[in-house]
């Protein structure tokens, strides 16, 4: 009968009743906002990084929100995740968040393949067959694609078996952005 009574006045009470509860004290913040957009993006805004943060840059771009998170990708990026790296060289590529900045993007293609990024050394090989934000070495640019195949990447290996041919890994809806300038 008690129990069938607390029920009734649980459920009596308003939705919001139950809401987050946060208390901040000079020991810090009891029960944080931590998993909201607004949470990771002021900690991204702060500089601050981590795998639930840099990971979370992927659904903001993926939903649109380019600008957000370009701010969590430099900041993971600067910190080491190759992975932001070579979001950071997509968003530039694209002039997501930014100019189109082929340089820009293929610095950062670089910087994770310098890492040991398999990703990084598919795509920085890449500008560097095309000449695309890079000056071209079509050499150099099949020792990065060979390496990120031996590291297990299937498109790298895809690639390869094409015998490097370009068309294979890229539509050519992107042919304008690989033409020679000159």
């Amino acid at each position: 009968m008690r129990a069938a009574l607390f029920t009734a006045l649980i459920c009596a009470l308003p939705l919001g009743a139950f809401g987050q509860v946060t208390v901040e004290d000079e020991g810090g913040t009891l029960n944080p906002d931590e998993m909201t957009w607004q949470s990771i993006l002021g900690r991204a805004e702060n500089g601050e990084t981590g795998m639930v943060i840099c990971s979370t840059g992927y659904a903001l771009t993926k939903s649109g929100d380019h600008d957000a998170a370009r701010t969590l990708f430099e900041n993971c990026a600067r910190d080491g995740y190759t992975g932001a790296m070579t979001w950071m060289s997509q968003l530039d590529n694209n002039g997501l968040g930014g100019d189109y900045d082929p340089d820009a993007a293929a610095n950062w293609d670089r910087r994770a393949a310098e890492l040991g990024d398999p990703v990084g050394k598919f795509n920085y090989g890449i500008d560097l067959m095309r000449g695309h934000g890079v000056a071209r070495d079509e050499v150099l640019g099949r020792q990065y694609v060979d390496e990120a195949a031996a590291d297990g990447l299937a498109v790298a290996r895809r690639l390869q078996g094409a015998d490097y041919d370009l068309d294979e890994v890229t539509p050519d809806a992107d042919d304008w952005k690989y033409a020679p300038l000159f």
